[in-house]
């Protein structure tokens, strides 16, 4: 990668190089353990003119996305983060309550988890879900769902169809579009000239303050500021109106955007964000110069943990298998001398194996069998959730380890 995918410019400086590791979602069945294994440059690099971080675009989204292992249903929590948005959205954009019929797109729309909200609430809607088995799952659950990538001519096209869209959502996509000049035209091409589109995304302010680096994978091909964010919109003909943070994926943003026609001016909330994005040094290199020391102390602590725990015969798995759970075991090296296994809710998963690390995926019935020592918690950013979840391992004097923001043991209480 020589020049920013948004601005052109060719001045990107390195953020943090996390090695090669294979693309975060090809879980391995047990006949391809003996086949070749591709991996690619995982290095952050951020733009000093437009300051959009990104990572080079080595692999295609056809390739991650036609078949995919991540259904949002299987996280509780994320589920009934949708529920809110919807009832929260239905009256911020008033959506059929003048009496008009509305009309809702979710650009990748998985199983339908968001979608289903608004089916219920008898507002017609269309999700453009690119994965074929889960856009399968989603039309099974009674959402219409279109197969394919959203595109200008992709967004036209639904648009002569199906009309103009009174609200476009596009939660955790915005990262994972190589093109994203064409992909926000697409997402103008959806929405009415009077319309609003919600964007959620990973913030990368909290990336940064957080140690979050594990979510810094292959189909992630760029991290937003809201600065960055606000130039990305309006390539595409959009303009920011208002910002959210959220506390999902360990932070992120919503965007609410509308066409540059009718946008008028943000409220105090952009401001607010951008001033602070500012005083953590995120439009200056400043900001970014000490992430990979300590992006460096978070593979030593977790290793060091482990080894220990091995050597004082204590027993260590995994819960969930996550694309961010990947980054952290390949860059780590964590093999299953170390952990010998993790488990995952998601029955796609089970008997296949994390991919670099090889390490086998079970349900997750086999922790109570097992009665491990620590369980080390992959997807960290479910944290209330989980130690909810496994509050079971109290029953025998297990604990919880959450690698990141920093290594923490957690004894949980039943």
């Amino acid at each position: 990668m020589t020049r920013c995918r948004l601005c052109g410019s060719a001045t990107l400086a390195s953020v943090v190089d996390l090695g090669a590791t294979p693309p975060c979602e090809s879980f391995l069945a047990a006949d391809q353990l003996d086949l070749p294994e591709p991996a690619y440059p995982l290095h952050l690099r951020v733009c000093t003119d437009c300051w959009l971080a990104q990572i080079p675009p080595l692999i295609t989204p056809e390739e991650t996305f036609k078949e995919y292992a991540y259904f949002s249903s299987y996280s509780t929590s994320w589920v009934e983060h949708a529920r809110t948005f919807v009832a929260d959205a239905v009256q911020r954009v008033g959506l059929g309550t003048d009496g008009s019929e509305a009309f809702v797109v979710e650009v990748a729309s998985n199983d339908g988890y968001l979608l289903k909200h608004v089916v219920d609430r008898g507002i017609r809607c269309l999700g453009i879900e690119p994965s074929v088995n889960v856009g399968a799952a989603a039309r099974d659950a009674g959402v219409p769902t279109l197969t394919e990538f959203l595109s200008p001519d992709t967004g036209s096209a639904v648009r002569a169809e199906h009309g103009p869209a009174d609200l476009v959502v596009a939660n955790n996509v915005y990262a994972h579009i190589p093109d994203v000049v064409g992909f926000t035209q697409g997402l103008r091409a959806l929405v009415a000239d009077d319309g609003w589109v919600s964007i959620e995304v990973q913030h990368l302010l909290t990336l940064i303050e957080e140690n979050q680096y594990d979510t810094i994978y292959h189909e992630h091909f760029q991290y937003y500021t809201v600065a960055s964010a606000t130039r990305a919109l309006a390539s595409g003909g959009l303009t920011l109106v208002d910002v959210e943070l959220l506390p999902t994926h360990g932070g992120s943003i919503r965007l609410w955007a509308r066409p540059a026609e009718v946008a008028g001016e943000p409220t105090a909330r952009v401001g607010e964000v951008l001033d602070r994005e500012k005083a953590a040094g995120l439009q200056e290199l400043s900001g970014y110069t000490e992430f990979s020391a300590r992006v460096a102390k978070v593979r030593r602590d977790l290793l060091r943990f482990l080894i220990e725990a091995a050597e004082r015969g204590e027993t260590v798995v995994g819960y969930g298998a996550p694309g961010k759970g990947n980054t952290l075991l390949n860059h780590c090296g964590i093999r299953p001398d170390l952990l010998p296994y993790t488990v995952d809710r998601n029955p796609y998963k089970h008997g296949r194996f994390t991919p670099g690390t090889r390490i086998p995926i079970l349900p997750p019935e086999q922790i109570s069998a097992d009665r491990p020592d620590y369980v080390l918690v992959l997807p960290w950013n479910l944290r209330d959730e989980l130690v909810e979840q496994l509050s079971f391992v109290h029953a025998w004097g297990g604990r919880l380890v959450f690698p990141i923001p920093e290594l923490s043991i957690v004894e949980v209480k039943s």
